[in-house]
C-alpha cells in the first residue's frame, strides 16, 4: 500500500496474513510478524519506494534465478577441466605469482546489495593501459561474496565457497585451481578476446549461487579486488574467518565418530583423486573439514561429499579400513585400491594438485620435510614445490610424498604411524612463523617444549648434508627413533 492506511484497510492486512499475503507499506503502522506463514515480517512499514519490490520478494520467501548468464564465452560443465596452457595465457592472478584470495561470508539483509558486483581496482581491459609488462600479465586478486538468506548459517559458508572451483570453471579459457588464500586464476588471450572480464567472475558467481543454492540464498553481492593494497587488507580479513572455521573441529577426533566423508570435487582435474577425510585430517585443499563434508552432504546428498562407514579395522595404525578402502576403489574407477589415512610410506592417500603444503621423506636423515605453496625456493631434498606438485598431482599414489594442508601438520594424526611429528626435520621459515603457535602446542603436549628450535629451515640447512649437520647440532628428537623405511 501506499500512503496512510485506514483502521479497515489495516485490519484486512492483518487478516490477509492467515492466508499467505504479507503486506508491505511505505507508511508508518505498527507491524505484525507472526512465524509459519510467510519469510519474515507480515505487515511491513516504513519502506522506502525504491526498496519496496526488493523487500516484497523476500517478505513473501520467493526465489528469482537467472535462466542465462551475461557472459561473452561459453558457459558449461564440459570446460571443467580445461587447461589454461602458458601460449595462450592472457592473465593470472594467484598460484604464488601474486596475493591471491576468494571468501563468502553471511551478513544481514541489509548489509548485503543483492545483484551489485563491483571490480574495485583495474579491470581487464585496462591492463595495456598500465604499462605494466604483458601478456601475461599478472594481477592481485580479492574475491569476497556477501550472501543473506533466512536459512543460510556460517557452517554453510565453507561449503559454497568451495564451489567456486567448478563454478570459475565453467567458463571456457577460464581456469580456477586452489581454494582460500592459495586459489589460482589463469585467463586465456581467446577469452578477452571475446571480452571477459572480472565482472564476469562476479555475474558467475552471483547467478550460479542463487540458482544453486536458493534454499540458502537470497541476496547476493560480490566484490572484486585488483588493488594489491586492498587484496592484502582482504586476506588478513579472510585468514582471521579461515581460523575461526578450523577451530570449530576441536575436541572432535577420528576414533569418536563413525562416519568420515569423501571429496571428489577436484576429479575434474585429476579423475582419479579422492579424499577420505576425518575429524583430525581434513581435505589438503585446507578448505574442507570434516564438519563441511556433513554439512554439504546434508545440503547436497548426491554431491561430491558422501559418507563413509569406516566399518571393519583393518590396521589402526595405518589407518586403513576395510569400507573405507572399497569406497575408495570405486570412486577411482579401480585406479587406488587402498589408503592408509596416517601414513606417508604405506598407501598414502593421493591428491589432485589444489594442496596447501606437500610432506616429503628425506631418507638420507630419516626425516620428513613440509614445504608450503607459498615457498617458491628448493627443499633440501632438491626440489621446489612446484616439481614435487607435478609429481604427486593428478592422483597419483606417491608413497614417501603426501600433499596435506597446513591445519594437519598440528594434528594428531599428522602422519602418526610412522611418527609424525617428531620426524619434522624442516619447515620453510614463513610456514613455521605462520604455524608457531600451534606447533609450539603439540611439541609440548610430547613433552618437547624446545623441539620448535630444533627444525630446521632455509636459514639454517638447504641440502641434505647440511640438514644431516644441523640434526646432530640440536640434538634433533629424531636421533632416537627407528629407521622411516
Amino acid at each position: 500500500t501506499f500512503g496512510p492506511v485506514s483502521d479497515e484497510w489495516y485490519a484486512n492486512a492483518a487478516g490477509a496474513i492467515n492466508w499467505g499475503f504479507p503486506t508491505i507499506s511505505d507508511w508508518e503502522i505498527p507491524e505484525i510478524k507472526p512465524y509459519g506463514v510467510c519469510t519474515y515480517e507480515h505487515v511491513v512499514s516504513r519502506i522506502p519506494h525504491e526498496e519496496i519490490v526488493e523487500k516484497a520478494v523476500i517478505v513473501r520467501g520467493l526465489k528469482v534465478t537467472a535462466t542465462k548468464i551475461d557472459i561473452p564465452v561459453a558457459f558449461a560443465p564440459a570446460f571443467e577441466g580445461e587447461r589454461v596452457r602458458k601460449d595462450d595465457l592472457y592473465l593470472e592472478c594467484g598460484g604464488g605469482r601474486t596475493p591471491a584470495v576468494e571468501l563468502l561470508i553471511s551478513a544481514p539483509y541489509e548489509e548485503v546489495k543483492d545483484g551489485e558486483i563491483n571490480v574495485i581496482g583495474p579491470e581487464i581491459s585496462d591492463l595495456p593501459k598500465l604499462g605494466i609488462k604483458g601478456p601475461p600479465y599478472r594481477l592481485p586478486l580479492a574475491v569476497i561474496v556477501k550472501v543473506a538468506g533466512v536459512n543460510m548459517q556460517e557452517d554453510f559458508e565453507p561449503i559454497i565457497e568451495r564451489q567456486f572451483h567448478y563454478l570459475i570453471n565453467y567458463a571456457q579459457g577460464i581456469m580456477h585451481m586452489g581454494q582460500r588464500n592459495i586459489v589460482w586464476i589463469r585467463i586465456s588471450k581467446q577469452a578477452v578476446e571475446k571480452g571477459f572480464r572480472f565482472e564476469h567472475i562476479g555475474k558467475i558467481l552471483y547467478a550460479k549461487i542463487k540458482q544453486d543454492f536458493s534454499v540458502l540464498v537470497d541476496k547476493c553481492e560480490v566484490n572484486i579486488y585488483t588493488e594489491e593494497e586492498k587484496v592484502r587488507e582482504m586476506l588478513e580479513l579472510a585468514k582471521k574467518i579461515y581460523e575461526k572455521r578450523d577451530a570449530r573441529l576441536a575436541g572432535l577426533t577420528d576414533e569418536s565418530v563413525d562416519i568420515y566423508y569423501s571429496c571428489t570435487l577436484c576429479q575434474s582435474f585429476a579423475p582419479t583423486h579422492v579424499c577420505v577425510i576425518t575429524p583430525e585430517r581434513g581435505g589438503p585443499c585446507g578448505a574442507y573439514s570434516w564438519l563441511d563434508g556433513k554439512a554439504c552432504y546434508q545440503l547436497n546428498p548426491a554431491g561430491p561429499n558422501q559418507p563413509i562407514p569406516k566399518g571393519e579395522i583393518i590396521d589402526l595404525k595405518l589407518g586403513q579400513f576395510k569400507e573405507v578402502n572399497e569406497f575408495v576403489k570405486k570412486a577411482s574407477r579401480g585406479k587406488v585400491e587402498k589408503v592408509s589415512l596416517y601414513s606417508i610410506i604405506t598407501d598414502p592417500m593421493t591428491v589432485c594438485g589444489c594442496m596447501e603444503c606437500i610432506a616429503a621423506v628425506s631418507a638420507a636423515v630419516n626425516g620428513i620435510i613440509v614445504v608450503n605453496r607459498e615457498f617458491m625456493k628448493e627443499t633440501p631434498i632438491g626440489m621446489k614445490f612446484s616439481t614435487l606438485a607435478g609429481m604427486i598431482g593428478g592422483g597419483q599414489v606417491t608413497p614417501g610424498f603426501l600433499g596435506i594442508s597446513k591445519y594437519y601438520i598440528t594434528s594428531k594424526k599428522f602422519i602418526s604411524a610412522e611418527d609424525g611429528f617428531l620426524r619434522l626435520v624442516w619447515i620453510p621459515k614463513i610456514l613455521k612463523e605462520e604455524l608457531k603457535e600451534k606447533l609450539q602446542k603439540r611439541a609440548e603436549e610430547l613433552g618437547e617444549p624446545d623441539f620448535l628450535e630444533k627444525i630446521a629451515d632455509e636459514t639454517t640447512a638447504n641440502t641434505e648434508e647440511e640438514l644431516a649437520k644441523w640434526i646432530k647440532k640440536v640434538n634433533h628428537p629424531i636421533l632416537k627413533l627407528p629407521p622411516i623405511m
